[in-house]
Formats: structure tokens, sequence, C-alpha cells
């Protein structure tokens, strides 16, 4: 289990390896984000992107799940309050894989059982990034047991 006090400024943590399939993102886009780009493979090879992609919220609901399995649920997560700078970086396509790599930037032992940690998440095809974000999340301290 990981704790507050495990998590230092400058740790880099590498994870997850996830293919998106042309089913999940065209599942995915009809329910949530229905633009042609995302639903009709015909429209999307009109488009500027030349072909399929996934919608960004996609992408990165793919990389939460990398992250809440190759870390959240190791550790003492408490929640978040929130993200900010999300950037969708460049398309992601049928058949890519996303890996993931969250790097600490900044921990803030606050008040309570709680404190922060803002960490850096970037999402990864083939070495390039393709969707990054900065989360203030909540652990638990080593303490507050």
């Amino acid at each position: 289990m990981q704790y507050f006090e495990d998590m230092t400024e400058g740790d880099v943590r590498e994870f997850g390896e996830y293919t998106m399939t042309r089913e999940e993102i065209l599942e995915f886009a009809n329910q949530y984000d229905p633009q042609p780009f995302h639903t009709d493979e015909e429209a999307a090879k009109e488009s500027q992107f030349g072909g399929l992609i996934a919608s960004g919220w996609h992408t990165a609901s793919a990389c939460m799940r990398m992250l809440v399995d190759n870390h959240l649920s190791e550790s003492a997560s408490a929640g978040a309050r929130g993200i900010r700078e999300l950037k969708w970086i460049r398309p992601v396509r049928p058949g890519d894989t996303l890996t993931c790599e969250s790097e600490v930037i900044e921990t803030d032992p606050g008040e309570g059982p709680v404190g922060t940690v803002t960490s850096r998440l970037t999402g990864f095809v083939d070495g390039e990034p393709v969707v990054q974000w900065t989360a203030e999340a909540m652990f638990e301290k080593r303490e507050a047991e």
C-alpha cells in the first residue's frame, strides 16, 4: 500500500498497455461524443483527420483505467480535487496501443488525514504523447490509519 508519504516530487511511474479497438471507439463515441470523425468511418475519411479517431474523452478514460489498475488500486487513494491543463495532443486510431506515465510534480501535506499529490499524466502511442493532464489527487497519510 502506497501512502501520501511514499510519493515525492520527481517520482515517475510508467504503466499499462491498452489497445483501442474500432468497435470500442464507435461504441464510446455513439454514446458520449457523437461527432462524425468518431462515429462514421466514411465521414471521418473526409475530415481533417483522414480516418476514424477515438474521442479524446475515450482516450483519457482508457488512461484513467490504467492509472487505477496500476497505481491507485495499490495506494491509499482518497479521490481527487480535480484536473487542469487537459490536452489532446494527437489523434488515437483503431489499433493504437496506449501506455501511460505519471510524474509527481508537487506534494502538499495540508492539514488533516490526507495530503495532495499533483501529478502530470501522459498517455503515449508509439512513444509519442497523445493526451496529458495535471491532477490534484488526495492520498491518505500513513499516520492517519
